[in-house]
């Protein structure tokens, strides 16, 4: 490994900040992450991650990536619960009105709750030497030495009670604050221009909950299957997502966007999911055992900042995860997108850190385009989300509802797809010639019937 610095500082310790510190602590003596929270020692929740009491699964990229970082990830967190599943053949995935054909496939995914996940990583990550965490840090500005154009460490305010600042210094600075992240304002009183922002407004809202579910109801109303992801589409564009979690749990979630909102109340909440376009998540919860009180969460817009278009940045200075693009929750991708980034990262600090800002966030960009135009693509499908739909948006919005339809039928549609979805293929695969004939033919092929006949009355 080539080394680079002797301290690094990383601002946050979600799992943006737990994987840009995996790839430092390759390159630096010391790495420090500083986190404005008091970090829980059990999988409980925790302020500054208020997804975390929501729905969350592991994308197949995100699990090698993991397991290529920290040895053993895969093994050792199935041993602590969390549920593996074949992202093609073990879910119901419904959207534009049809389910994807079900085939094994090689891509694994996870069933595992956020909190259980990051206290995993973290854990993993603390038994390296070099690597420390400060709890109830907060950075309250970056130190800048005007003359080279360098950030040369943070100012630090502590919330254990004495309020006292210091200054800590370091070789290179990576901010992973998430969506809130401070850097334009604190990069624009240096003299730095703010990066470009592109937003898409949604105003999605979704309510979740963990229960108990019964195994006669799972064998019943899932047929087999791990989970299900019904997308938002024509007519209502409601969504819904029931997944495997830790300690023989299971976690769903139930949303709309802008003024259609699942309700907080148990009758309500059942009556939205009878609602749902296809039975599955119904007739599963409503015999189901609620163990946590329905919970709520507001996201407003997609958040890219196009830090590669800049042509002038701080040496000694990173932006990463969330800070840099903040995604539509409800298509998983955030945490995944992290852990590509964290490839990009060790890739970028082989060279060395002069520079490093251009050839990061440059590589990160290429790994944000795929995601994001999923995201906002998919978002945009709603005519009632603001936002310019091109020529190309409405085309690849068409495409891509042939494709899935297609893909109810053919196995190799429906695991080309999936491979995308799960950031293990560049959208363009979906384009190749094969496919394209098989889309515009209908893929006529093995039957795929639908498990359940349109909306539950009963």
């Amino acid at each position: 490994m080539v080394h680079v610095g002797k301290h690094a500082v990383v601002v946050g310790a979600g799992m943006g900040g737990l994987l840009a510190a995996r790839a430092l602590a390759d390159h630096f003596d010391e790495v420090t992450i500083l986190e404005r929270d008091a970090l829980p020692d059990s999988a409980d929740t925790r302020k500054g991650v208020p997804q975390g009491r929501h729905t969350h699964g592991l994308l197949a990229r995100g699990r090698e990536v993991l397991e290529q970082s920290f040895p053993g990830f895969t093994e050792e967190i199935i041993a602590q619960g969390a549920v593996p599943a074949d992202i093609v053949n073990d879910g119901l995935w419904f959207n534009y009105g049809v389910y994807l054909h079900n085939s094994p496939s090689k891509m694994v995914g996870l069933g595992v709750s956020r909190p259980t996940l990051e206290g995993f990583v973290r854990r993993r990550l603390l038994q390296l030497p070099n690597i420390r965490v400060q709890e109830r840090h907060d950075v309250v500005d970056l130190v800048f030495d005007r003359p080279s154009g360098r950030v040369t460490g943070v100012r630090v305010q502590s919330k254990n009670g004495s309020g006292d600042k210091e200054s800590l210094e370091a070789d290179l600075v990576v901010d992973t604050s998430g969506r809130g992240s401070s850097t334009p304002t604190w990069i624009n009183a240096f003299g730095f221009a703010k990066a470009p922002e592109e937003q898409v407004t949604v105003n999605v809202a979704y309510v979740s909950r963990f229960c108990r579910l019964k195994p006669e109801h799972m064998e019943n109303y899932l047929h087999g299957r791990k989970f299900v992801l019904m997308g938002a589409c024509l007519p209502d564009f409601r969504f819904g997502a029931l997944l495997p979690q830790e300690g023989e749990r299971w976690t769903v979630t139930l949303g709309g966007y802008m003024d259609d909102q699942a309700p907080l109340e148990d009758a309500g909440f059942l009556e939205f999911a009878r609602g749902l376009q296809k039975p599955e998540i119904f007739n599963v919860i409503r015999n189901a055992e609620p163990l946590t009180p329905l919970t709520s969460y507001k996201f407003v817009s997609n958040t890219r900042r196009h830090y590669e278009k800049l042509t002038h940045f701080p040496e000694g200075y990173l932006v990463y995860g969330d800070a840099l693009c903040s995604f539509d929750p409800v298509y998983g991708q955030g945490m995944t997108v992290a852990c590509v980034e964290s490839l990009a990262l060790r890739e970028c600090l082989a060279k060395g850190t002069q520079g490093i800002a251009r050839r990061f966030f440059q590589m990160a960009s290429r790994i944000i385009e795929t995601p994001w135009q999923i995201a906002v693509g998919s978002d945009l499908q709603n005519p009632r989300v603001e936002g310019k739909r091109t020529a190309q948006v409405r085309f690849v919005n068409w495409y891509i509802a042939k494709f899935y339809r297609a893909a109810r039928r053919d196995a190799a549609l429906a695991t080309r797809f999936l491979e995308v979805a799960n950031l293990m293929q560049e959208p363009a695969a979906l384009l190749s010639p094969a496919n394209v004939l098989k889309v515009w033919n209908g893929s006529w092929g093995m039957q795929h019937p639908d498990l359940g006949q349109g909306r539950q009355a009963a």
